[in-house]
């Protein structure tokens, strides 16, 4: 005498109410099941998803750990893996390849320039011999003449950010040194009215520099 109806009611009401939650438990499964199969992202591969930088742990049913240079762990669920746009800087192979600008004043030789700028380069263990370092000329701007040094590494693992770093202080020195200016920005300002206090001092001083 019992009525079924209102059980099949309630059942129905549950079966929705599972499958809304397992959703995101069943397509992180899949595309953990994906990822195993393609290959596309495997443990030791240096990836970045979503401003993440780091290697990747190990993969698990639902997420990727990825370790940080920092030593922070992120768990990225599996279905990001999939869905979102992955750089994967070890994919095909683990080399990478580093782009610094730098600009010199027009003052300066652009070949001088160039070739201090390869030999900062080389003088860093990380950077590699093969392939080699370059350094074009990318054009002439408003306040420097703009080059870019393009160097490789075979370690992303270690960081990319420290061994631009190491070159940059090279660069730096090696400027000093030979007397090359990294010139900045500068603006001519014309003043088309002044004020009483300030008029007697631009008479005494013509000079804007003293001024």
């Amino acid at each position: 005498g019992v009525d079924l109806s209102s059980l099949t009611v309630l059942g129905g009401a549950i079966g929705i109410g599972l499958g809304f939650g397992l959703q995101k438990v069943v397509s992180n499964f899949v595309s953990g099941i994906i990822l195993l199969m393609d290959n596309s992202v495997k443990p030791g591969d240096v990836i970045e998803i979503d401003g993440t930088y780091g290697w990747i742990n190990n993969l698990r049913a639902r997420y990727a750990s990825v370790i940080t240079r920092d030593g922070t762990e992120h768990l990225i669920p599996n279905e990001d893996l999939i869905t979102h746009k992955v750089i994967n800087w070890s994919f095909t192979d683990s080399l990478v390849r580093i782009r610094v600008p730098v600009g010199v004043s027009y003052n300066a030789d652009p070949h001088q320039c160039i070739k201090l700028l390869l030999e900062a380069a080389d003088s860093v263990p990380r950077i590699l011999k093969s392939p080699a370092p370059t350094c074009p000329l990318r054009g002439f701007g408003d306040s420097s003449v703009d080059l870019e040094l393009r160097f490789w590494v075979s370690d992303p693992a270690n960081g990319l950010a420290n061994a631009q770093s190491e070159v940059l202080l090279k660069i730096w020195d090696s400027f000093k040194a030979n007397n090359i200016e990294i010139p900045f920005p500068q603006r001519d300002i014309h003043i088309r009215s002044m004020t009483t206090e300030v008029m007697p001092v631009t008479r005494a001083n013509p000079d804007p520099e003293v001024v």
